[in-house]
This record gives C-alpha cells, sequence and structure tokens, in this order.
C-alpha cells in the first residue's frame, strides 16, 4: 500500500521541529533556570558576618550570624530575626542602602 521511503520522509520534518522545539525550551527555560540556580548557591556560600542582605520577602538587614541553615539578621530598628539560607536573595547594593 504506502512505500517505506516516502512515509520516513514524511515524517522527517515533524522529526526535526520537534527537535527544535526541544533545543529551544532548553535554551528559553532550562539553562537560564540552571543559571539563577548557579548565582543563588554561590550567594549562600559567600555569606559572611555584617553582609547586607535582602531577602526574598523584601526584609533588608545585615547577617548578626550565620548557621548551617539559618542566618540572624539585624534589622535597622535593632531587632533581630532568623530566615532560613534559601530566603535570601542576595546582598544589598549601594543604590537599594540609599533608598
Amino acid at each position: 500500500m504506502f512505500e517505506e521511503g516516502s512515509s520516513i520522509s514524511s515524517m522527517l520534518p515533524m522529526i526535526g521541529f520537534l527537535v527544535l522545539m526541544g533545543v529551544g525550551m532548553y535554551f528559553l527555560m532550562i539553562r537560564p533556570q540552571r543559571q539563577r540556580q548557579k548565582e543563588q548557591e554561590e550567594v549562600k556560600r559567600g555569606l559572611r558576618k555584617g553582609d547586607k542582605v535582602v531577602t526574598a520577602s523584601g526584609i533588608y538587614g545585615r547577617i548578626e550570624s550565620l548557621g548551617e541553615d539559618n542566618v540572624v539578621l539585624e534589622l535597622e530598628s535593632g531587632a533581630t530575626m532568623r530566615v532560613t539560607k534559601s530566603s535570601i536573595l542576595g546582598r544589598q547594593s549601594d543604590q537599594l542602602g540609599k533608598a
């Protein structure tokens, strides 16, 4: 009924499209996410006492002490707060500190 060569050649564009979609998904979604995770891990490893940081919930503070999985922040009012290291987004830039 069908010729074997014609059915394979008719599927090549579809296979090529699926491969192209997979490559596009990698570069648009997976790769940027991995880069963000890597940057976040570097931030967590580089935390030191006295660093000014901002948390995921928008709280600004200075690191008073570091634990294995948590950090004690000193807030502007002088109060302290214990948060997980994973909730720290990064260090405050000079511009954020002046706001």
